[in-house]
């Protein structure tokens, strides 16, 4: 693929554009190079200018030197605050819109979600919503300021309206955490995965030391939720897949998380990811039962055989109707599935395929996420093996997925974005009103800590009063885990001591 050559002037100091630059470029090339510096054989120019005057002025000009053809485009804004923190802010956004605004010129391209590239855009309506704007400043803030149309802004404003239905008081959860536990163990390891996820077969021994640290870590954790007074909003097991472990492995998890965390008959929600059918049983199923969790997933990401051999699931198509069934037989009331646009050689009539079959089953959510290439991922270090559909394509796919979620009565309640994701587009959770997953919804709008257990889980804790976050990761590797897990199960208990500093907290 010709890789195109882009040199930028007039943006100092170099190193507050860069990054933001190459960013914005992503959306549009893949393959690319971006210089802040005079560059050799630049295929394109662009030029910033910036005046800090009264009000924020800056004007962009983009030259093909190949043919001469110019683009242009301005901004210009009132100064939103003195603050010098916040003026670079400002102007970082004023550069990337200018910036932005020219490729979509250059290429045709135009960006749906504008200047927004983080993971939660719906996070950032809260916000604006929560400082006292109506709807329609907020919606022409995010039009104005980040370049996103309209059509994203209402499904942003769809899904903050429904996640205050579902959870009335999520602004007022900061008392509460909720907790994450991972079991780092899948049957095999999916192409497209980054998760900390290892073939479980030939490692029980591994397996045992792996569940005697998280039994450790969920009574130390637990001990000090009791003392404080905190209680849970909701748990979810993920990983990995938490149904690779046994019956009885699974039976005693959940028997120590009743003993060891504080009134978990009141916890809201428990998930268990039940994500590859292979690792679904009857003796499991009803280990599941018995401690009262009846929300799971169970992922057919595709109902395409071929699909599934090529990405490294064992499954069959038939395994997962099969479980499905076996599921909603054993009292299963709230299952999630997971499908993904763009896999590997599926286009629209292998999508719509796959739409048709979950038809079949009507799960109570479907989480519909786009294919990314994670830089750690095996499709993504064999780019070559994998080929996946074109932007236009993904494209459409998505808007056929919008349109059977509604037909068949679900509603959007949750979004992310992710890098390298196809067609610069979105993951969205849709669920049959009243049947959303509460988790779902307190992972992304990040209002109260969440506290990770287990290999590779990582705890986001948020402050009860300034709403900031710390993060910290549990490793990632069994070996290491099972090792030190004592050394990490302190360190967040530190944390947390600073966190909620007395029981009023």
């Amino acid at each position: 693929m010709i890789q195109l050559r882009i040199q930028i002037s007039g943006l100092y100091p170099i190193e507050l554009f860069q990054r933001p630059m190459e960013v914005i470029t992503d959306l549009f090339f893949e393959e690319k190079e971006v210089s802040l510096l005079p560059m050799e054989h630049a295929d394109v120019l662009v030029t910033m200018n910036i005046n800090e005057g009264s009000s924020l002025v800056v004007e962009g000009i983009l030259q093909e030197v190949k043919t001469g053809k110019t683009f242009t485009a301005h901004y210009e804004r009132e100064w939103r605050t003195n603050d010098e923190k916040e003026r670079l802010k400002q102007i970082k956004n004023a550069v990337s819109h200018v910036y932005l605004t020219l490729f979509q010129d250059y290429t045709g391209l135009l960006q749906h979600w504008g200047i927004l590239t983080g993971v939660r855009p719906v996070k950032l309506l809260h916000q604006k919503l929560r400082s006292g704007l109506t709807k329609e400043e907020a919606h022409r803030q995010l039009q104005e300021d980040y370049l996103v149309t309209d059509e994203k802004i209402q499904l942003m404003q769809e899904i903050v309206d429904r996640q205050l239905a579902v959870v009335p008081d999520l602004y007022n959860l900061s008392h509460e955490v909720s907790i994450y536990i991972g079991i780092p163990f899948c049957p095999t390891k999916c192409a497209y995965c980054t998760f900390p996820a290892y073939a479980i077969n030939g490692r029980q021994g591994s397996v045992d030391s792996f569940l005697g640290g998280l039994h450790y870590e969920m009574q130390e954790i637990g001990r000090f939720l009791k003392e404080r007074g905190i209680n849970i909003t909701t748990i979810y097991y993920g990983g990995g897949t938490p149904t690779s472990i046994t019956a009885e492995e699974m039976d005693m998890l959940y028997e120590h998380m009743y003993k060891s965390f504080p009134n978990v008959e009141n916890v809201r929600e428990i998930t268990v990811e039940a994500g590859r059918p292979d690792t679904i049983t009857p003796e499991k199923l009803a280990v599941l039962k018995k401690w009262n969790i009846d929300r799971i997933s169970i992922n057919p990401q595709s109902y395409i055989q071929e699909t599934l051999k090529a990405i490294g699931r064992h499954h069959t198509v038939e395994e997962t109707i099969e479980k499905f069934h076996l599921a909603r037989e054993m009292g299963m009331n709230n299952i999630n599935m997971d499908l993904i646009i763009g896999l590997p050689g599926e286009g629209v009539d292998e999508f719509n395929y796959t739409l048709a079959e979950t038809e079949k089953l009507m799960p109570e959510s479907v989480t519909v996420h786009t294919l990314s290439f994670k830089r750690a991922s095996e499709m993504t270090k064999n780019k070559e093996k994998y080929k996946v559909a074109d932007r236009d394509e993904i494209s459409a796919m998505m808007k056929n997925a919008q349109h059977w979620t509604k037909k068949n009565g679900y509603v959007p309640y949750y979004l992310y974005r992710q890098k390298n994701i196809l067609g610069n587009l979105e993951n969205v959770g849709y669920a049959l009103p009243g049947q959303e997953s509460i988790y779902n919804i307190m992972i992304m709008e990040e209002q109260q800590a969440i506290i990770g257990l287990g290999c590779g889980a990582a705890s986001k804790f948020v402050h009860p009063q300034t709403g900031k976050i710390t993060r910290f990761a549990n490793p990632k590797e069994p070996k290491v885990y099972n090792e030190n897990y004592v050394h990490y199960t302190n360190e967040k208990l530190k944390i947390m001591d600073e966190l909620f500093k007395s029981p009023d907290v």
